[in-house]
């Protein structure tokens, strides 16, 4: 048997894609190069660890056996890693964040700007993922932190309060809704996010919940965007409360805090164990924690 670690990476990447051209990608392989790579890994035991199809791939029972012990090593290479590098100078370390998408675009920016400045020899691996992604990733041992929404399951997770993090019904002036119940809206078109985003994912799983599904006209690239689609007519919207504290007082636009319990989401910071975590990882956590301790 005959794996490095860049065959292990590329393997997990591509079934968290779930395909092969997209794993490569987030591999910085070519198509060519991955594809040669897991034929390999299959020839050097003679057993096949991803079922191929038309509409991507799936792991066969020796590829989830695989992925199992993949995740492993990679954690404990990575911890190595981090761990050597505080004893030498220039050496990078690398920290993966995972987070929805109002910690992404609300509350973490100048959190991280701020954290990578004091520390040059850090990186930081952050994606937006759907909550439930993210709890599932840290369980594995796949992510070291995330920020998640209180709606998901946290059990074998420790968990600190974040921020609070109520979503808010916006509409044009003249739209005739009366109510700021979610249920009575979805008769009415929206304007979402980008359909990939975790808050995206989140209300639509609500509305099919519901038994119905979101009527979306036109998808936004930001909350910014969505709301002057919003003031501009084109539809109702959904937006954290954050992202509305940011707007210009004179709005063109109402907006009611949704009344549905769901909405009145807090965000949690999570681990599998905040006195486990790597040496920089756990730097990470306590910068992120650190507005938390002066507020209690």
């Amino acid at each position: 048997m005959h794996f490095d670690l860049i065959d292990l990476r590329l393997y997990l990447h591509i079934l968290d894609t779930g395909n092969i051209t997209a794993g490569a990608a987030r591999s910085h392989l070519s198509l060519a190069a991955a594809s040669a790579r897991i034929r390999a890994m299959e020839s050097s035991l003679g057993i096949a660890f991803l079922d191929r199809g038309r509409r991507g791939v799936t792991p066969t029972p020796a590829g989830k056996a695989l992925a199992r012990h993949a995740r492993l090593l990679l954690q404990q290479a990575d911890h190595l890693q981090q761990d050597l590098a505080e004893y030498a100078n220039g050496v990078k370390g690398q920290v993966r964040l995972l987070c929805n998408t109002t910690a992404l675009s609300e509350y973490l920016p100048e959190l991280l700007a701020d954290f990578l400045r004091e520390h040059p020899n850090l990186d930081i691996d952050l994606q937006e993922l759907p909550s439930l992604r993210i709890t599932h990733a840290l369980r594995q041992g796949t992510a070291d932190l995330g920020i998640i929404s209180d709606a998901v399951d946290t059990h074998g997770l420790q968990a600190l309060a974040f921020r609070d993090d109520p979503l808010v019904l916006i509409m044009p002036l003249d739209h005739p809704l009366t109510t700021a119940s979610f249920i009575d809206s979805l008769q009415y078109d929206y304007v979402g996010l980008a359909a990939d985003s975790a808050l995206a994912v989140y209300l639509e799983e609500q509305a099919l919940h519901a038994g119905f599904r979101l009527q979306t006209r036109i998808r936004a690239d930001g909350f910014d965007g969505l709301i002057r689609m919003v003031a501009g007519g084109a539809g109702l919207g959904i937006v954290p409360q954050a992202a509305l504290e940011r707007w210009p007082s004179q709005r063109r636009f109402k907006a009611q805090p949704l009344q549905e319990e769901w909405a009145c989401r807090k965000l949690l910071l999570c681990a599998r164990s905040f006195e486990q975590l790597p040496g920089y990882a756990k730097a990470l956590f306590d910068a992120l924690a650190l507005p938390l301790r002066k507020n209690p």
